[in-house]
């Protein structure tokens, strides 16, 4: 059961935690709307970053969507999810794995990408510190 109960507004439990503050969910929904359906990036790329993300930033409700997938092959999401993985453990980029990044991403690609990690690393981290799980009723 998450630590705080859930608002009347949004449409997951997510948002329903976050709605207790209207504006707020509508800014963060905006903004989740606004990385979720650009094109900069595949979906796959995101949703694996995602996944990196949620096992890094311990939000059950995120794990339970599924695990890092094994086996990638495809170079933009091997190093996307590698920089996922420094950032979500709180480490720098160094150096050699900023010059991969920018091997492979645009500057406008890189900005994207640490704002998308950073947006869904916060979003876990909320999701976390009030205990979202799951199986939480709405």
């Amino acid at each position: 059961m998450a630590k705080i109960i859930f608002s009347q507004e949004g449409l997951s439990p997510f948002q329903q935690l976050l709605g207790h503050n209207k504006y707020v969910l509508e800014k963060w929904s905006s903004l989740e709307e606004c990385f979720f359906n650009s094109n900069t990036f595949t979906t796959e790329l995101k949703e694996e970053v995602r996944r990196t993300l949620a096992f890094n930033n311990g939000c059950q409700y995120c794990m339970a969507r599924g695990k890092p997938s094994d086996g990638i092959t495809d170079s933009k999401i091997l190093i996307a999810t590698k920089i996922a993985d420094i950032v979500s453990k709180n480490q720098p980029i160094s150096d050699e794995y900023f010059n991969k990044l920018k091997k492979e991403f645009t500057d406008n690609e890189i900005s994207e990408l640490l704002a998308l990690i950073c947006f869904i690393t916060a979003s876990q981290r909320f999701g976390a510190l009030l205990d979202l799980q799951p199986s939480c009723p709405i």
